[in-house]
């Protein structure tokens, strides 16, 4: 079938569906979703790249204001009718530059990771959980759960605050699964106002492209209800924070078998293969490179402690190590085995630029044969730093100023990423660092004002 007769098959596909507007959407160094709409009788001009972007106005797109526009070309298999609003279809996008893909695109970072994939047989799938807080604002500008009832020390399970904030989550729930996402639980997390769905994996640039959509799609959902979702990693200094913790395994690219399920010679017996030990051996190497994406923000780095939780814990690694069903090491083996999960992640990610990274130090894990040591079983946060580097286990940074420069330090960061984003995410990330830095907080008034 020619490429003009699948456009207009697309065309009328939509019409009939009731969508009056498209968009070709692509993302910005946040990962947040940037795009211009088009009348659906312009859609085959939009699928062409007609809509062009000045990079220069968007953050960490980098570009001069002199330079050429880049164009998003959009991928029309992601084509999805926007639930909330029926007369808008979403498309992901590509961004281009002079006919050719942008090296700086976040999505063409990924693929070309995957590709490198495919080089080697493999196929990567990825499921991410989605954490994040619905919040309403208050009188005083400030903001506050939803529900009056969601104010327990131990919030997490509660089916009382749940069903309170139902209305909100039983839209994007349905949503999801009209989407074809197959959401199979959801529930209230261990912080006040704090959810999390999770639907099935797939393969991992069409989880990049659910991911950021799931962030617009919740945001105005709980608009709809006079509510906000919040994908701030850590909202509250004594609760837990929202990860987005990455579930992770290769398949085979002909047969799609599970290339990480366990084997007979499983050598610590934790449910995964040999070929899964050296993915994560990879990881852990590039770990700390790897955190300055995964965990991008200032605030990311106030879920990623010891302590800071009125539950007792907050559930978040501090270490670069692994193990078995422990909810203490950055790389989880869980119980069912057959795959890994990062639980460094958080909600506040460019899941483009996240996945690329870890894909990529896991094949190198792979072609080098690592080897990630004997796992761990026990409570990690139990053990003082001492006890930590005497064990030989790296910490993983505990400011974004230090994930940077593990990124800026590790040559699996320039490699990825390409020399312009490269240059991009440093000096952003060192701008939002500074800035952050020289802000004087509420905290530094009420502890110095009058101390001395």
């Amino acid at each position: 079938m020619s490429s003009a007769h699948s456009n207009n098959s697309l065309t009328a596909s939509l019409e009939q569906a009731g969508v009056k507007y498209a968009m070709a959407s692509y993302v910005d160094i946040h990962g947040r979703i940037k795009g211009k709409f088009v009348p659906l009788s312009h859609l085959h001009n939009m699928l062409g790249g007609s809509e062009l972007y000045t990079g220069a106005a968007l953050d960490g797109v980098p570009q001069d204001i002199s330079d050429n526009e880049v164009a998003a070309m959009p991928d029309p298999a992601t084509a999805v009718q926007c639930p909330w609003n029926p007369d808008l279809a979403w498309f992901a996008s590509d961004l281009y530059l002079d006919g050719q893909p942008f090296e700086a695109c976040s999505r063409v970072i990924l693929k070309q990771q995957t590709a490198a994939a495919a080089e080697m047989g493999f196929k990567f799938n990825l499921g991410i959980e989605t954490e994040f807080f619905l919040f309403r604002d208050t009188a005083d500008g400030g903001f506050a759960p939803i529900s009056d009832r969601d104010d327990l020390g131990k919030p997490c399970y509660d089916p009382c605050t749940l069903m309170d904030n139902l209305h909100i989550l039983d839209e994007l729930v349905v949503s999801m699964n009209k989407l074809g996402w197959d959401v199979y639980s959801f529930d209230h997390e261990d912080a006040i106002g704090q959810f999390e769905t999770d639907f099935t994996f797939t393969e991992a640039l069409q989880m990049a492209d659910r991911f950021v959509f799931f962030r617009m799609m919740a945001n105005e959902i709980a608009r709809k209800h006079g509510a906000f979702a919040s994908f701030m990693p850590k909202p509250f200094a004594d609760r837990t924070g929202s990860g987005a913790h990455y579930n992770m395994s290769l398949a085979d690219l002909e047969t799609g078998k599970n290339l990480f399920d366990a084997t007979n010679d499983d050598p610590h017996q934790v449910g995964i293969s040999k070929l899964a030990y050296h993915f994560t051996a990879g990881v852990l190497k590039h770990a700390r490179a790897i955190c300055a994406v995964i965990a991008p923000t200032v605030n990311s780095y106030k879920r990623l402690v010891r302590q800071g939780s009125m539950s007792g814990s907050t559930w978040a690694p501090v270490f670069c190590c692994y193990g078995s069903n422990n909810r203490t090491n950055m790389i989880r083996i869980p119980s069912a085995g057959g795959r890994i999960e990062c639980r460094a992640a958080d909600i506040s990610g460019n899941p483009y630029l996240g996945t690329a990274m870890i894909l990529a130090a896991g094949l190198e894990g792979i072609r080098e044969k690592l080897d990630p040591g004997a796992p761990h079983h026990e409570n990690m946060y139990q053990y003082s730093d001492a006890e930590i580097k005497a064990q030989g286990i790296e910490f993983l940074p505990q400011s974004l100023d230090e994930a940077i420069d593990a990124f800026e330090a590790d040559p699996l960061s320039r490699a990825v990423f390409g020399d312009r984003m490269f240059d991009a995410f440093v000096s952003f990330k060192r701008d939002e660092w500074n800035s952050y830095h020289n802000t004087i907080s509420a905290w530094e008034v009420q502890r110095y004002l009058k101390m001395f």
